[in-house]
């Protein structure tokens, strides 16, 4: 039953370059979609740049151009990395846009009609030299615990502390005050009994189901959504001076994007975007932005009546050599760089005999990458082509054989049985079990070219009948690959459907009924070529950044603190406490919301560890907290102590017991 649907990955911000990072989920996007579409299925991709925001306003000022200029030359830049990668959007927009501006206004109101607006006075920091309220993120100061100097008001990166001793504006140097402002909310938590049943309906992974639950379970807050201006964004409706938050119209744009294609091509909008719509819709998102995607843009949906997705499709974070992305250790890569030195092709390969449908990270191990690449599709894949076309070229004029080799029939036989359980590993976004079965077919076709010897039938004229039939099968094994192959190598599979002389391959051609026999085929030339290790190392050191390893400089260390006695040092009642829930603050950049065990009670912590640590890694880990620390009240709860960690003010560690240390032990 042919099916409609419309897909969309996540919007990368319009303030920095693609990177690799960004490539795991447009190449997982893609590859389901170009798997849609061989099954016929009418599927509207959709992607565009997520424009607003005070990072924005804020480069464009430093360029000395308009943010308009700066998102759309953005834009540009994304739109090349993306198709450099054969990412094949129907249509790559903005969200700043006369299209996403009105939905935006509209839900607003509606939202607002329906008693799910509220109002209330915020004190924040504000810049008086540039008549701005500062978010916390461009605020810095003297972490009032540690006292390292220039950290920034979300947190302190040495010791996770959040208040400042003499805060400053990271803009002007202005020293900000403090002033109210009405900020306007959205009542998430009215919209609770819808999200509960919306999450547990298989529209989200189980196990960001779970993660949801412990969001449930703290309590859902209202989300503030505006902000005061200077700010690039759509003003809102009979609020002069406020602003939609960037995250109340970035996925607002999803919809403004399809309105823009609708309308280029004809289609009629509210078929697709009202709330009984039978078309399909998916979001291809990072665990990153699920606590948003999961709860603030179906709740308003809800509320707004219109139609809420019908899946969220959420993978894990990038990781290279095993380690997030650096520069200094030149695994910073974006998308320009790769571009440069590598097929795009080996790199969708490589993601896809990696990815599943799991939260779980992936990592980009360099020397895994050219092994595998060459292995695959060099070794086992496109070798087939090499070892067998060139004698249908030299010996038969390039016409391949009416009948197949009788010992290859049942291999060309499982060739086509094969379909229905990849085509369901694709369907299923388990592409690393489908790059397995695909390679085991390989496997089973070079066995046969080894086992059937061409280059030796080749010498023998009496066996010339039986050497066609040979290379026929082995074209024919190598046809059915190329089918399997197509979603994440289309432009070597485009190059094989010219040498082969075929039209544009699709999942019904996995059948006996197109086999190739007694066809014309073009003469074979090189599809794809080995990576090198120069490769490797030149991409490397083009992605190291320009500012030297700073492990390889003389390390500055702040000072030693004041000498203090014995008395003062046995007042601090350090203990051994086990991390039993970390949970992520969307809100914030930096902190993780931890849940202590000190054996014989629980604490809650707020720790600035959100750039090292991810919430599930923690789980289960052992930690020291200072105990006896006065409680904190914080924007987000109570901290009811202090977690140690150690940095160099660019990476944080979190420090814990050696193996044995039991929770509530007192370290001495």
């Amino acid at each position: 039953m042919p099916r409609t649907m419309i897909v969309t990955s996540a919007l990368p911000y319009a303030n920095g370059s693609i990177h690799l990072g960004h490539m795991v989920e447009h190449i997982q996007t893609d590859i389901w979609v170009r798997h849609q579409r061989m099954n016929g299925h009418t599927v509207h991709y959709l992607c565009a740049d997520d424009t607003h925001g005070t990072p924005v306003m804020l480069a464009a000022n430093q360029l000395g151009i308009s943010p308009e200029q700066m998102i759309e030359k953005a834009r540009q830049e994304h739109m090349k990395d993306f198709t450099g990668f054969l990412i094949d959007h129907d249509l790559y927009y903005s969200t700043h846009t006369p299209e996403t501006e009105a939905f935006a206004k509209d839900i607003y109101l509606t939202l607002k009609q329906a008693g799910l607006i509220d109002v209330k006075p915020i004190e924040q920091l504000f810049d008086p030299e540039k008549e701005m309220f500062l978010p916390d993120r461009f605020i810095k100061g003297e972490c009032p615990r540690c006292h390292a100097k220039d950290q920034y008001g979300d947190n302190c990166e040495v010791c996770g502390a959040s208040e400042l001793i003499q805060p400053v504006s990271a803009i002007s140097g202005a020293t900000p005050i403090k002033k109210t402002s009405e900020h306007y909310f959205f009542k998430l938590k009215e919209c609770e009994s819808f999200l509960r049943q919306w999450t547990r309906s298989g529209t989200i992974p189980e196990e960001a189901a779970n993660k949801l639950e412990e969001w449930f379970k703290s309590g859902l807050t209202d989300w503030d959504i505006s902000r005061d201006k200077p700010y690039f964004g759509f003003e809102i409706p009979d609020a002069p001076g406020k602003y939609f938050y960037v995250w109340l119209d970035a996925p607002i744009g999803y919809i403004g994007t399809f309105k823009k294609f609708a309308d280029t091509k004809g289609l009629p909008f509210w078929d697709y975007w009202k709330a009984d719509s039978t078309t399909e819709l998916y979001h291809f998102i990072g665990k990153d932005i699920l606590y948003f995607h999961s709860l603030f843009w179906p709740a308003m949906l809800h509320a707004a009546n219109l139609r809420t997705p019908t899946r969220l499709f959420v993978h894990g974070f990038l990781t290279v050599n095993g380690q997030k992305m650096s520069k200094s250790r030149g695994s910073f890569i974006t998308a320009q760089s790769y571009l440069k030195h590598l097929n795009p092709e080996s790199l969708r390969y490589y993601f896809a005999a990696k990815m599943n449908s799991s939260m779980d990270d992936i990592d980009l191990n360099l020397d895994d990458f050219m092994n595998r690449v060459n292995s695959d599709l060099v070794g086992k894949f496109i070798n087939i082509a090499s070892r067998t076309s060139g004698f249908i070229t030299k010996r038969f004029n390039g016409k391949l054989a009416t009948g197949f080799d009788e010992l290859a029939l049942p291999i060309i036989d499982r060739f086509y049985t094969e379909a229905l359980t990849i085509k369901t590993l694709f369907e299923e976004r388990e592409f690393a079990k489908a790059i397995r079965e695909i390679m085991a077919l390989a496997d089973l076709a070079n066995q046969y070219i080894d086992q059937q010897k061409p280059w030796e039938l080749a010498k023998d004229q009496k066996h010339l009948n039986l050497l066609h039939q040979v290379c026929t099968s082995c074209l024919e094994m190598f046809r059915c690959l190329s089918i399997y192959l197509k979603p994440v190598l289309p432009k070597l599979t485009q190059q094989v459907e010219t040498f082969l002389k075929l039209s544009p391959l699709m999942w019904k051609h996995l059948d006996k009924k197109y086999a190739i026999n007694a066809c014309d085929i073009l003469p074979y030339h090189h599809l794809i070529s080995r990576i090198e290790t120069k490769q490797i190392e030149e991409l490397q050191s083009e992605s190291k950044s320009s500012l030297i390893d700073k492990t390889n400089q003389d390390h500055h260390f702040p000072p030693l603190s004041e000498t203090i006695g014995i008395d003062d040092f046995s007042k601090i009642d350090l203990r051994v406490a086990k991390i039993i829930d970390a949970v992520t603050i969307p809100e914030a950049d930096k902190l993780l919301k931890l849940t202590l065990d000190l054996g014989f009670e629980q604490r809650t912590v707020f720790a600035g560890i959100k750039s090292q640590y991810q919430s599930e890694q923690l789980v289960g880990r052992l930690t020291v907290m200072v105990a006896n620390l006065s409680p904190r009240k914080m924007r987000f709860g109570e901290s009811q102590g202090m977690v140690l960690a150690a940095g160099d003010g660019n990476t944080i560690y979190l420090l814990s017991p050696d193996s044995g240390a039991k929770p509530g032990m007192k370290i001495k």
